[in-house]
């Protein structure tokens, strides 16, 4: 145990993001428009390749839905035999990005836009598993899942088989929150597998019309590309999908990364290597012909809650894929849907940063709108642009404050004017510093005081110089400037 001090809590761990991972793969997959099992192989590709490999230590890879509308097109489009090929040219210029050290970019993420990520992304998650735990076709986007619950749960109530379904769903939820009050000894066992188990007893034992995972063997679709897909590397065409997913899957992989780093107090993701890591990963989904990865924050975030402490649990977890899919999938075949749709539910509504939310309403509330901003976003559009709206938000917030400026005009009626200018001057605020300026009397001495500027950009400096020789210029007193504790005059 010494070689692995942690290996009680990696191993609980894995069996929880396991748990979790299954129907986020098959149902990746699914609305990617290939077989259900392709998912499979990209999950196992992320446990055993991508989760030995150095980077973000607790985050978990696997296909993932933010890549699901662009892979469904380029399948749509060149083929799934095509896919492979794109995949892995994706990888290696992922692979090449990261010896670049372009990863390291990624850092500059705001903290809102994180918190505003998971919320979003949690969201999307809860709605759309609400109608797996009924047994219906979720809607394709994350505002069409939420406006359609009210149509869901009718529906749900209106018929045997979908009630049943929603209570064991529901059931699954109860008993995973339960469990923390239940006696030490028993909460050894974590309770999403508690839940997982007494759900596929219940349907068991009561012979509930509920669905059950379905899984063919893996060797049947493992195709890797032959002669003819890298053929489609002669059209131009291609190489467009190549880059999307290759900066998309790596955008998302990485912000993902920020988001499990605020998750625990563990090692920092080392941004360059985990970007190497997803893409090798892409490359060997790539040779085998499976679904792009990338970091997937529902997997990781279930992870970090599992208690995992090192890579070893997100290893282990591609073992379990790997174990069941090809050698076991009868034994998949016994889990409910339902049951496994309860899981990512509760992994869902622990994302929802709710007392961050709070908290940044009190003390920050353009932080608390550019948080909301970046949830909504997700929800209506996407992860990645959801994202990259919330990003665009923080910088021009940041644009704002740093232009942050203070003009106080002191007139005294006799003697000079006194000027004060507190603050940022940019561009940007120098029409209102240039309006102030020429309202004052022409006839009267000026002291201009930027003693409490934090910063003078070049445009504001020449600006203001020759401001000052125009009002010098009119027989007054040369305007006296005070700044950083010197006091020069303008010269007339």
């Amino acid at each position: 145990m010494s070689t692995f001090p942690h290996l009680r809590q990696d191993f609980l761990a894995s069996v929880v993001v396991f748990l979790v991972a299954v129907p986020l793969c098959v149902g990746v997959a699914v609305a990617s428009g290939v077989p259900a099992e392709l998912g499979l192989v990209t999950g196992i590709v992320g446990g055993l390749v991508t989760g030995l490999m150095p980077g973000s230590s607790l985050q978990v890879s696997g296909p993932a839905a933010g890549l699901t509308v662009i892979v469904f097109e380029a399948v749509s489009e060149f083929g799934v035999g095509a896919l492979g090929v794109i995949v892995l040219m994706a990888g290696l210029l992922q692979l090449a990005m990261g010896c670049l050290r372009i990863g390291r970019w990624f850092r500059a993420i705001s903290v809102s836009v994180v918190e505003g990520m998971l919320c979003g992304i949690g969201l999307v998650i809860i709605a759309g598993q609400i109608y797996a735990a009924a047994g219906l076709d979720a809607p394709a986007t994350g505002l069409g899942k939420i406006t359609g619950l009210p149509g869901a749960f009718a529906d749900a109530v209106s018929g045997t088989g979908e009630a049943v379904s929603l209570l064991v769903g529901a059931g699954t939820v109860a008993v995973v929150v339960l469990w923390r009050k239940a006696p030490k000894a028993v909460r050894s066992v974590p309770g999403a597998l508690a839940a997982v188990v007494l759900a596929t007893a219940a349907t068991a034992a009561f012979e509930l019309p509920v669905a059950t995972v379905r899984v063919e063997g893996l060797l049947g679709v493992v195709q890797p590309p032959g002669a003819e897909a890298f053929g489609e590397l002669a059209g131009p065409a291609v190489w467009g999908t190549v880059v999307a997913f290759a900066l998309i899957a790596s955008a998302e992989s990485l912000f993902s990364a920020a988001a499990v780093d605020r998750l625990h107090d563990g090692p920092r993701t080392q941004y360059d290597k985990e970007m190497v890591a997803q893409g090798a990963g892409n490359t060997v989904c790539g040779l085998l012909g499976a679904l792009p990865m990338t970091a997937v924050i529902v997997r990781s975030s279930a992870n970090v809650a599992a208690g995992a402490r090192t890579k070893a649990s997100r290893v282990l977890h591609g073992v379990w894929l790997l174990l069941f899919a090809a050698a076991m999938p009868w034994a998949l075949a016994l889990i409910p849907i339902p049951a496994l749709a309860g899981i990512l539910v509760h992994a869902g509504w622990k994302l929802i940063p709710f007392r961050q939310i709070a908290s940044l309403w009190r003390g920050h509330r353009g932080e608390a709108l550019i948080l909301v901003v970046t949830a909504v976003s997700i929800v209506v559009v996407n992860m990645f642009e959801g994202v990259l709206i919330g990003l665009g938000l923080a910088v021009a917030k940041t644009a704002w404050e740093a232009s942050h400026l203070r003009t106080e005009v002191v007139d005294k009626g006799a003697g000079p004017v006194q000027v004060h200018l507190a603050g940022n001057a940019t561009f940007l605020r120098l029409p209102k510093i240039l309006d102030s300026l020429e309202s004052l009397p022409r006839d009267r001495p000026v002291e201009l005081d930027l003693s409490g500027l934090h910063h003078l950009d070049h445009a504001c400096r020449t600006a203001l110089e020759h401001w000052a020789e125009r009002h010098s210029a009119t027989g007054t007193e040369p305007v006296k400037v005070t700044a950083a504790g010197k006091e020069t005059a303008a010269d007339a």
